[in-house]
Formats: C-alpha cells, sequence, structure tokens
C-alpha cells in the first residue's frame, strides 16, 4: 500500500487541488479551513521527518564529494538563479518574498521517491536530508535578507517568524527524532513508526486540500501574483536540474549521483517552508497562492523529469569515478 501511495502520489495531490478548488468555488465558508492549516502542516511536518534518518545525520557526512555537489549546487548555484528570477516578478514585496521562500529551500521528503523513479541515487539523497533540512533553516533568513534587503526587515518579523519554526518545523523535527529513537529501542515504537510511516501522503494532500479551499474564496486578490509567478516557476523548472547536472559533473560524480543531485536541485520544499510563510503579516492569500503555483508547477515538472533525468550520463554511466 506504502509503495502504491508513492507511486500514484502526484495524481493523488492533482485530484486533491482539483476537489479543494471546486469545493472552494461552490460552497461558502471554506475560507474557515485557514484555522486548521497549522494543525495539519504539524502532523504532516511530524510524519516527514519520521521518514528522514534523524539519527544517522553523520553518515551524511561521509560522501564528501556528493555532499559538496548537493551544497554548492542547492546553495550557491541555485540562489543565484532564484535571485535572477525573482527580479522578473512585478514589483510587490510579498510576491518576490513568496518566490525567494519556495526556490531557496531543496525538499527533503517526496524527492526521494522521485529520484527513485528517475533513476538517481536516492540512497545518497536521503543521507544528506538532514544536513539540507538544517542548512536551509539557517541560510533562509540570510538569504532572504541578502535578497531583499529592507523589504525582508518589514515582512519577516523575527517574533512570528521564530513562533512558527519551533512549533512548526522544530517541534515536529523533535518528535520524529523521538520515536526513531523509540523505534530502535522497542518494537511497539517500530510498529507504531510503521503506522505512521503509511501517512506523509495523506497528511501533505489534507494540507493541499486545506489550503486551497482556505484559498481560493480570495484567490481574485491573489490572481495576479500567481501568475507573474508561473512562468518564474517555469523557468526555474527548466534550468535548475541542469545546474545540478553540471556542478555534479565538475565533482565528478557517478550519472546516478549527478541525477540525484539534479532532482533535489529542481525540487523544493514548497509545504516545509508554508509555515514559515504564513507568519508574514497579511500573508493570506498571496504566499499560500504563491506556494500552492509553485508546488503544482512542480507536480508536473516531476512526471518529466523522471522520464527524463535516467537519459543523464547514460552513455558514461560505467566510466565515471564513484561517488
Amino acid at each position: 500500500m506504502r509503495d502504491t501511495l508513492e507511486r500514484q502520489q502526484v495524481w493523488i495531490y492533482f485530484a486533491t487541488v482539483a476537489l479543494a478548488a471546486i469545493l472552494g468555488f461552490a460552497l461558502s465558508g471554506t475560507g474557515e479551513l485557514e484555522g486548521g492549516i497549522n494543525s495539519a502542516l504539524a502532523f504532516m511536518l511530524f510524519v516527514t521527518f519520521l521518514q528522514v534518518p534523524l539519527p544517522e545525520i553523520g553518515r551524511g557526512f561521509r560522501e564528501t564529494r556528493f555532499l559538496g555537489a548537493l551544497l554548492v549546487s542547492n546553495f550557491i548555484a541555485v540562489p543565484i538563479l532564484a535571485f535572477l528570477l525573482s527580479q522578473f516578478a512585478i514589483d510587490d514585496a510579498l510576491l518576490r518574498l513568496g518566490i525567494l521562500m519556495v526556490l531557496l529551500t531543496p525538499c527533503i521528503d517526496y524527492v526521494i521517491t522521485f529520484a527513485h523513479l528517475g533513476r538517481a541515487d536516492a540512497r545518497l539523497l536521503l543521507s544528506s536530508t538532514p544536513i539540507l533540512l538544517l542548512v536551509q533553516m539557517a541560510l533562509l533568513p540570510i538569504y532572504l535578507g541578502l535578497f531583499l534587503g529592507d523589504e525582508a526587515a518589514n515582512l519577516v518579523r523575527v517574533g512570528p517568524f521564530v513562533h512558527a519554526f519551533v512549533w512548526l518545523i522544530a517541534v515536529p523535527l523533535i518528535c520524529a527524532g523521538a520515536v526513531q529513537l523509540w523505534a530502535a529501542r522497542h518494537t511497539t515504537g517500530q510498529r507504531v513508526s510503521d503506522v505512521l510511516g503509511f501517512l506523509p501522503i495523506p497528511a501533505t494532500a489534507l494540507v493541499l486540500f486545506l489550503v486551497v479551499a482556505a484559498t481560493v474564496p480570495v484567490l481574485g486578490a491573489a490572481s495576479r501574483h500567481a501568475l507573474s509567478a508561473l512562468p518564474i516557476y517555469i523557468a526555474f523548472a527548466v534550468t535548475a536540474p541542469f545546474c545540478g547536472w553540471g556542478i555534479a559533473r565538475a565533482f565528478g560524480l557517478k550519472p546516478a549521483a549527478g541525477r540525484a543531485v539534479s532532482f533535489s536541485s529542481a525540487t523544493r520544499n514548497s509545504l516545509v517552508v508554508l509555515p514559515l510563510a504564513l507568519a508574514v503579516p497579511g500573508a493570506i492569500p498571496v504566499l499560500p497562492a504563491v506556494i500552492v503555483t509553485q508546488t503544482l508547477v512542480e507536480l508536473i515538472a516531476e512526471l518529466i523529469y523522471i522520464r527524463v533525468f535516467p537519459r543523464f550520463g547514460r552513455a558514461h554511466e560505467d566510466q565515471a569515478p564513484s561517488a
């Protein structure tokens, strides 16, 4: 059942978004669902972090060349690309904040599944996910301040931002680590962990449903922002994989490891940064609309990636040095 959910997750998400949009247009009062978004996000992040090997964070440091390529691509090349693309957005501080928040944070969850489907080395990505999470949370405020300057200072207030980070990211992360340690020591913990392992995709679908259903009634006010962000996201989806691939080749990685860097460079952490975005004053409807737009573009792109990326380096599969 878990494998089936992972294989069909893109269609599950699209169906969820479509259902939420229909209900949002057809029924009154769906905007009140906004009150449940944070609780759903906290649960989604808990079960998502539960799939990340937190107690084995040190293992990711052993794959030095892969980790180097991954960090250079995600935290040097991609931020430069995100900044350049954000300059093409309309002159709106909230819009640019949303674009940068989502493009500056690499995915740590369903990218593993897509990497596996696209013949990338998903094992390397999995062992590096805790490092990616910690680095992106540390660097995100720095990059926002660097790229937005006074705009970021006016929009991202420290109090709500810290509150959202603590309760919607740090606490779920700590709880996930505790369950993983429990599962490693007791069979009951392992059973609980196994049951929770079925829930990341349904929990993600629930968050998408609540966000879309709550946003649709006020979408008219954010449609201009979402449409402005759309070509930027498409351009990112096209160019980011090649940034990752080029850096991976420069580091001398095997093709499968290079594909993993490409997947990571192109796949963003949209729903993990959503609670941080919602902490921004006046975030709704602009920031949820802008972030969900990126998610939809990305899901379509992933369907293309899993068919195109296996061709990357196929002719040199046996010649490249190990990662």
